[in-house]
């Protein structure tokens, strides 16, 4: 199967670094094989439309990532140059790698605003990407001050190797002269543009997705069915819960397109599978977390199969109602995030799947069930079915910005993943299930290696992990 790739290039005017107002450039369409036989591969961009995008092209460098360890970070500045007419600088970092053809960015910090003295957030660099797993190779820091035009004004440099900056952040933090070349040379008596200070500096195994699951880590899905009333009466054609007479609808398809691969990663095979905004027998009284078996002692069911069995028994015992909360599921599931936390390894995960029409009602309820929730073992995929507006997922989903309470606290990091679902309508059964699940391992990773929580059966065997950095054993 040949791996399609497409790159985008934006300008991004916003803060957020939101895509929907920023300037599209053009975008370069290839197959991984190319990037590889590559190594490096420069070509022209091009429009949506296949004409060329003025004289813009892109340059595509890859290295196969055989080491999975990764240099753990804390830096500040202290006394940098004002760049600024009206205020400081707002400065931020550049790491770069030495390569053969010159210096390549591995990594760029967060913006401190308006301050000569930054503290930057610690960050992750890893170290194939930073110094191709050679300590003693050059990496080289730049420090710029940050202007919205992107035209960002260079402050100072500095070069060293990560062997130096682990041996001077020891006992004490490391300092670097920042230099201006061209001040230097301007200016006599020129002493630097500032300081930079790496107050820690720390090599460390981040364990992979693969490394979880085979440790024992149990991945554990919930699947929540949006049955209220927005959705139309499901005995008529127009219900997004009619089932048609080859017995297809499109809550039916988003259940078999994901669950048929998320059940590849559940040890059990056994669902529990919720529906919402339903009155339920026997009293006909709204529910907001009811077993679509209708048996709250023991909500699983057996595989995908019995997840939809399970639908299509429950959908003509139901009355379609609302309204349409969210909340409460996602607090039921966050209740087993909580429980697992109390272990001490990355034993337990927990996905919620939520199928709904966009439809929402408790939206301030919903965001600070999602903050709470960014802080356990948990994420969510919402699958939006029908043609509704899906503005209101869109905004949980924080891929434009960090989603923040009614309160105004932040989340922890993005636990949610949106997808409409009839841009998939047409596509093939797989497409559908890869974009739902694209950023699940990703989280799970992030979450368990920020906690520095080990998969429960050990270490899967690593090759060549003694390569010439010593790796500290927080992991």
């Amino acid at each position: 199967m040949v791996q399609k790739l497409r790159f985008e290039v934006y300008d991004i005017d916003s803060a957020n670094c939101s895509l929907q107002n920023a300037d599209f450039l053009g975008e370069l369409e290839c197959t991984l094989g190319q990037v590889v036989s590559s190594r490096k591969l420069k070509k022209p961009l091009v429009m949506k439309d296949r004409r060329p995008a003025g004289k813009g092209t892109i340059t595509i460098c890859a290295e196969e990532r055989t080491d999975n360890r990764v240099v753990q970070f804390e830096a500040a500045a202290r006394k940098l140059d004002k760049k600024d007419f009206f205020g400081k600088s707002d400065p931020f970092l550049e790491f770069y790698k030495q390569t053969e053809t010159g210096w390549q960015l591995a990594h760029r910090t967060e913006v401190v605003k308006n301050n000569l003295n930054p503290v930057w957030r610690p960050f992750r660099i890893p170290l194939q990407a930073l110094c191709g797993g050679d300590v003693e190779k050059s990496i080289k820091v730049d420090c710029y001050d940050y202007n919205n035009s992107g035209s960002h004004d260079f402050i100072g440099s500095f070069q060293t190797t990560l062997s130096q900056v682990q041996q001077s952040s020891q006992s004490f933090a490391a300092e670097f002269d920042c230099i201006n070349s061209k001040k230097k040379q301007k200016k006599k008596g020129y002493k630097n543009s500032g300081v930079i200070i790496i107050k820690k500096c720390m090599v460390v195994k981040e364990y992979t997705f693969l490394d979880y699951i085979m440790g024992g880590c149990q991945i554990n899905f919930t699947i929540a069915i949006d049955f209220t009333g927005s959705n139309g009466d499901p005995r008529y054609p127009q219900s997004l819960h009619y089932i048609n007479p080859h017995g297809y609808n499109e809550y039916l398809a988003a259940i078999w397109s994901v669950g048929s691969v998320i059940q590849d990663y559940d040890s059990d095979k056994m669902f529990p599978a919720f529906g919402f905004g339903a009155k339920i027998p026997p009293t006909m009284q709204v529910c907001h977390e009811f077993p679509i078996n209708f048996n709250p002692a023991n909500p699983f069911c057996a595989g995908i199969e019995g997840v939809v069995q399970a639908y299509q028994q429950c959908l003509p015992q139901v009355k379609l109602y609302g309204p349409t909360n969210f909340s409460p599921i996602i607090n039921h599931v966050a209740q087993f995030g909580r429980q697992a936390m109390q272990q001490q390894t990355a034993s337990q995960y927990y996905v919620l799947l939520i199928i709904t029409d966009g439809v929402i009602t408790d939206m301030d309820e919903t965001r600070s069930a999602i903050v709470q929730a960014s802080r356990l073992p948990m994420s969510i995929i919402i699958v939006g079915v029908g043609g509704a507006d899906f503005s209101a997922m869109e905004f949980l989903d924080g891929d434009d910005g960090i989603l923040r309470s009614v309160t105004g606290e932040a989340a922890m990091r993005d636990i949610v993943q949106f997808v409409p679902f009839r841009q998939f309508q047409n596509c093939p059964q797989e497409m559908l299930a890869q974009s739902v699940l694209a950023e699940v391992p990703g989280q799970v990773t992030d979450f368990f290696n920020t906690l520095k929580l080990k998969p429960p059966q050990g270490e899967r065997p690593v090759t060549d992990l003694s390569a010439s950095a010593p790796t500290s054993d927080v992991l």
